[in-house]
This record gives C-alpha cells, sequence and structure tokens, in this order.
C-alpha cells in the first residue's frame, strides 16, 4: 500500500526534496566560511596559518559575499525596470497603434472579416481590396454594409468597425485564396477628404498576462511585441 506524506511529513518530504535539489557544484560564502574553519581547527599548532594568507582568505569570502549581493540587487533591478516598462505602457491608451500591414489573408469560397477605424465622421467612403500586384479587385461602400441581422447600416460616427467581404470581385467572381490589401478612402461631415486602412487603430486598454504586454486594437487583443508604431 502506498503511503502519502501529509501535514508535518509533507513539509519534511518537500524541505529534504528541495535540499537534494540544490546545486552542488558552487560554492557559496558559507561553505567556505565552513572551510576557513576546518581548516583554522586542523592547522598544525607549531606552525599556525600566516597572517597573509589568513587575510587572503578573508578577502576572498568578502568578494564573493559582495559579489552575491550585487547579483540579488541586480535581479531586483531588473524585475522593478520590467515591471516599470509595462505599466509606461498604460499611458499609450487613447493612441494609435500601427501593426505596420494592411493586408488580410482570404480563403477561397469563405467570407472574409476585417476591421477598420475612421477616426473622423464618414459622409461617404469606398474600401478598395488589393491583390499582391496592387490591382484593385474589389470596392466596398462603407454606407451600405449589413450588419448581423442583414439590415443595412450606415456609419457616420467615428470610430472601428467591422466588414465582410464574400471574397468575390467587382464582377462577381470567386478569388482565390491569398493575400489581399485593404483601404478606405473616404469623406467626412465636412467635406474633408481622409484615407484609412486595415492594421491601424486606437488603443482602448492594456492587459498583462504571463508576463507578456497586450494592448487592445478594436475588437482583438494584440501582443505589445507586434507593434511596429506609436503616435
Amino acid at each position: 500500500m502506498a503511503i502519502t506524506a501529509t501535514g508535518a511529513n509533507a513539509a519534511t518530504a518537500t524541505a529534504a526534496t528541495a535540499t537534494a535539489a540544490k546545486d552542488k557544484s558552487v560554492l557559496g560564502k558559507d561553505d567556505f566560511m565552513k572551510l576557513f574553519l576546518v581548516e583554522m581547527q586542523h592547522q598544525d599548532p607549531t606552525e599556525p596559518m600566516d597572517s597573509a594568507k589568513i587575510l587572503t582568505q578573508t578577502s576572498q569570502m568578502a568578494t564573493i559575499e559582495s559579489s552575491d549581493k550585487t547579483n540579488t540587487a541586480i535581479k531586483a533591478l531588473t524585475a522593478a525596470l520590467g515591471d516599470t516598462q509595462q505599466f509606461s505602457t498604460v499611458s499609450a491608451i487613447g493612441k494609435r497603434a500601427d501593426l505596420g500591414s494592411d493586408s488580410i489573408s482570404h480563403d477561397e469560397g469563405k467570407t472574409s472579416s476585417f476591421e477598420m477605424y475612421f477616426p473622423d465622421n464618414i459622409a461617404s467612403g469606398t474600401i478598395e481590396i488589393t491583390d499582391s500586384n496592387n490591382k484593385v479587385v474589389a470596392t466596398m461602400d462603407t454606407q451600405s454594409q449589413k450588419d448581423k441581422d442583414g439590415k443595412i447600416r450606415t456609419i457616420k460616427d467615428a470610430g472601428v468597425y467591422q466588414f465582410d467581404w464574400n471574397g468575390t470581385d467587382n464582377k462577381g467572381n470567386r478569388l482565390q485564396s491569398g493575400i489581399y490589401h485593404v483601404n478606405a478612402k473616404y469623406v467626412s461631415s465636412d467635406s474633408a477628404k481622409h484615407t484609412s486602412r486595415v492594421g491601424a487603430y486606437p488603443i482602448e486598454s492594456v492587459r498583462f498576462e504571463n508576463g507578456k504586454t497586450l494592448v487592445k486594437l478594436g475588437s482583438s487583443y494584440v501582443p505589445l511585441e507586434n507593434v511596429k508604431e506609436v503616435y
């Protein structure tokens, strides 16, 4: 019958495991002190250790202790700097993040969804989808998009919006799988002309997860390392 350690026995077993796992190939300041005391205890009374040797060994122990404290301080400083860098990202909330790409991946025969950010109110606009040769293969009217209930929605206010592309060109032909680029040209309510594209969104919030910093762009959280520019 197997025996399971509980209570004090479990604690003892855990401590023993931790002790056994200690790296014995590295000597610390306590190990040097033990060796020094043993050496003093077993020295020849008629030929005691000279003062120069004692000072040398004492100096070595002081150097080891100083090095140990320095390493501990560096680790603490590194951790503090990491935390500072993480929380400094919070100041980026409200700014715009650029992922450095306006591309989407499309699978033939399927609908591709993407999000675009319009920093200005929209009076009218057109979304252009181009292929790898920079040829416009499909266009979409920003004002004539269907919502999830199948109703036509009219976009007027600034913000991030999701669009669904059925994967066909302007003639209704189904396009092949591949990478496509999405950009928009629109006119704001004050008659000014603007452009927008996939891949540039405002940072809505910041989340810290498993040591990584994630920023919310549109409806998704993206690793901070994927952001190419913040402005």
